[in-house]
């Protein structure tokens, strides 16, 4: 069964020094975001990324996105941005967003599926950016199997994930509600789902620079808006 570590607005320095010592080494780790418990591993670890995507049980074809603890990090996951990703990094940063952008070489296959992009998003969370700070990028995928419903509380992840990940940082109950927005920007710029974010949020800022956002094409790895979840955890029941 994974440890579990209190995971305080202001975490403790021996909290920090022992996540950052277990990530370092390949471990994986559910940590509370803006909306779920998500499957955190260092994108410096391939083995730990690779667990993370057979954890989850995902299909081949889906990419896995990262979180990042600010935008000084992005030259190292991004081949060069477009003007478009800097529009969005300006308006909707730190925040539900993710920004599909051309990948670097050497990152680890589950987070591209071999599609040359990865998904990049600077959370709002504090205690997740905390986190982040000290331990760098790591993944950010809902902690749940393929198909299952995201958790929202440390208890779901260990009732669902206990005997596969190694550490929860237990922040308490998540928010819920629908998932980051996901934007490719890596050549017409498209809604490849809509979530927190909504399309008119993110038309209204876009026009003004006068770029259009058009829709998904068939395949992009993501959910449309039909599909995404909706749930908040405060309809949950806590376990």
């Amino acid at each position: 069964m994974a440890r579990v570590l209190r995971l305080d607005d202001d975490p403790s320095a021996a909290v920090l020094d022992d996540v950052e010592r277990m990530v370092a080494q390949g471990a994986v780790v559910a940590l509370p975001t803006e909306s779920f418990y998500a499957l955190g591993a260092s994108i410096r670890h391939a083995g730990a990324v690779q667990r993370v995507w057979e954890i989850k049980r995902r299909p081949e074809g889906k990419p896995i996105l990262v979180l990042i603890p600010g935008r000084e990090w992005v030259g190292s996951l991004a081949d060069g941005l477009s003007a478009t990703a800097m529009i969005l990094m300006d308006r909707f940063w730190p925040g539900p967003l993710t920004l599909i952008v051309r990948a670097v070489a050497g990152l680890p296959e589950p987070l591209t599926a071999g599609t040359g992009t990865v998904g990049i998003r600077q959370s709002a969370w504090p205690a997740l950016t905390k986190v982040l700070r000290r331990v760098g990028p790591v993944t950010g995928s809902s902690a749940n199997r393929a198909g299952a419903p995201p958790p929202c509380t440390a208890a779901e992840v260990l009732q669902g994930l206990g005997a596969d990940v190694d550490l929860v940082l237990d922040g308490g109950p998540t928010p819920g509600g629908p998932p980051s927005s996901v934007v490719d920007t890596t050549g017409p710029v498209r809604l490849l789902r809509e979530g927190a974010i909504s399309r008119a949020q993110l038309e209204a800022v876009l026009n003004e620079a006068g770029i259009a956002l058009g829709g998904a094409r068939a395949g992009s790895g993501f959910r449309s808006s039909s599909e995404r979840q909706m749930g908040r955890c405060s309809d949950k029941e806590v376990l």
